[in-house]
């Protein structure tokens, strides 16, 4: 069954064609692959779903909710939560308190009690517990990932959108957050749509895969079937010209 349902979206920067007539499905308990070259519309289709960016033309639908009629303040509230492709945290704030952001949108009322805890199970769940009083600026750049990526799960979401999440991360923390991916699906009962430049990374955690280049779908399937698309190769490697 489709959590998400991306349906003929088209949006627009001035004369430039950021999204052109995109239509996917993202199947509930799936982790989903959405690949292409930089510029392919990767970002701008995250942030149409989030409602940062509205669309000139389609729908975005969520478990049956066109999130199109959703203020966009409501969007965590139903369910659904994003990283960012670069790390958007509050760097004087502990790791805590970054992470009671997320949980501020979760529970309504808000109690600091309920929201402590929280805060402090997913930073456990996550390793990062012993970190919890730090102040965010300095800690590494795959430590603040991670607790972007808490601030998101303590908003208990059913679709995650993790946005180049292997950005900056060395091999052996790659091959960590292919396992942790595969946790959280699990343990949080998660949908996954995943935006990732790191082929291997993609290939090994999705069940299905949609390439984007130029704002257009140019393919999807298993990624299998992806790799060995005539069409995604050449977007990613040219044509013959290009190899020329």
């Amino acid at each position: 069954m489709s959590l998400l349902a991306v349906e003929n979206v088209t949006r627009r920067f001035g004369g430039i064609v950021a999204l052109d007539d995109v239509t996917l499905v993202v199947d509930e308990g799936d982790v989903a692959g959405l690949i292409g070259p930089n510029g392919a519309g990767k970002t701008t289709l995250f942030n149409v779903v989030t409602r940062l960016y509205r669309p000139d033309s389609g729908r975005v639908v969520f478990d049956g909710r066109d999130l199109l009629r959703t203020r966009p303040y409501r969007i965590v509230r139903n369910g659904v939560a994003r990283t960012f492709q670069n790390v958007v945290l509050f760097p004087t704030m502990t790791v805590t308190e970054n992470v009671l952001v997320g949980a501020h949108t979760r529970l309504h009322p808000f109690g600091e009690r309920k929201g402590a805890r929280l805060a402090q199970e997913t930073l456990e769940y996550l390793s990062l517990a012993h970190l919890a009083h730090r102040p965010a600026a300095g800690l590494p750049f795959g430590t603040l990932k991670r607790i972007e990526l808490a601030r998101a799960l303590v908003s208990r979401p059913r679709l995650l959108l993790l946005d180049e999440p292997a950005g900056g991360l060395n091999h052996e923390e790659v091959e960590e957050l292919g396992s942790l991916i595969g946790r959280l699906r699990k343990d949080y009962e998660l949908t996954l749509l995943v935006v990732e430049h790191h082929m291997a990374l993609v290939m090994s955690i999705c069940d299905r895969v949609h390439v984007l280049n130029f704002g257009k779908k140019i393919a999807e399937g298993t990624p299998r079937e992806v790799q060995q698309d005539p069409g995604v190769i050449e977007a990613y490697l040219g044509g013959e010209d290009a190899a020329a």
